[in-house]
């Protein structure tokens, strides 16, 4: 774990946020107890506990899930596309190795079939292990088919196909950079069954446009519809998140807010950030955004 020039105090070790080091922004969490630590051959994992976040895992030095704002990223990277699409059975979940993701997709009773896809058996293993309340037991779920795998390998060679499909990438660096390649992007939407959409993790606009300009482009190529919503995490700093959106179904961003709230009654939900009128809102969005989707 690299600490950077952040301070050690009697109460724990400062863990620096390097996402955005080169440009010369920082942040640091307190690291009070470090519970696990290792290079996997994949990537460097630590989890620790800090006392206003819970326990946090770190990926290479960059922060991917706490305990305190997880249930953001995990029920708008879920709910968004599944309620928006309304008849989803079959969903991939490519990434999303904390379980985070599967645990909403699963709370879904229509859906019957979840295919996960994950490059680093370890970063499964041990936040099932040191991060189990994320998971929440759905890597038991009998709809599961876990695979162990390159995302961007099995969506190539798969003859499956998904009504929705989720990317829950790490940033385009290292393992997770093949997962922002036009080739996946056009593998995936080979696995959509007509009316389908895939979601995708595109960073905080404010922070990395060009990250979110680099999928827009191939999204526009793709996809009859290609744009992005936003959500607020407090521990992706730097302001709201973009999730990346593309579908050839142009009636799916604008199902009207009663058409939301049917559905999301009728999947017998309980949220704490998704909300219909906050699914409608996430698409509204700030000009500076907008350049990104549309130059």
């Amino acid at each position: 774990m690299t600490d950077g020039a952040a301070p050690r105090t009697g109460k724990g070790r400062w863990v620096v946020e390097s996402l955005y080091e080169k440009e010369g922004f920082t942040c640091a969490f307190r690291a009070d107890r470090v519970l696990y630590e290792e290079e996997t051959g994949q990537q460097h994992l630590v989890i620790f506990e800090n006392g206003l976040f819970g326990r946090m895992m770190t990926l290479d030095g960059i922060t991917q899930v706490t305990e305190r704002d997880e249930f953001i990223y995990h029920e708008m990277m879920t709910h968004v596309p599944i309620l928006a699409h309304g008849a989803a059975k079959r969903v991939l979940i490519v990434g999303g190795g904390d379980g985070g993701i599967l645990r909403e997709v699963v709370r879904h009773e229509s859906v019957e079939h979840v295919t996960m896809v994950e490059i680093d058996p370890a970063v499964t293993d041990f936040c099932k292990a040191q991060l189990p309340r994320i998971s929440a037991g759905a890597f038991d779920d009998p709809r599961l088919d876990l695979v162990f795998a390159d995302g961007a390998k099995f969506v190539e060679e798969t003859p499956a196909s998904y009504d929705v499909v989720i990317v829950d990438s790490t940033d385009p660096i290292g393992p997770g950079e093949v997962l922002f390649r036009e080739e996946f992007y056009r593998a995936a939407k080979a696995r959509l069954t007509p009316g389908g959409v895939i979601v995708t993790q595109n960073g905080v606009p404010f922070m990395q446009g060009d990250e979110l300009a680099a999928t827009m482009e191939k999204f526009r190529r793709l996809f009859k519809v290609a744009s992005c919503y936003l959500a607020t995490i407090p521990t992706y700093v730097g302001g709201p998140m973009a999730m990346g959106w593309g579908t050839d179904d142009e009636t799916l961003k604008s199902i009207s807010l009663e058409e939301l709230e049917k559905r999301f009654e009728k999947a017998g939900l309980v949220t704490r950030y998704y909300t219909p009128e906050v699914h409608k809102a996430a698409f509204a969005l700030p000009r500076y955004v907008q350049g990104y989707v549309n130059p």
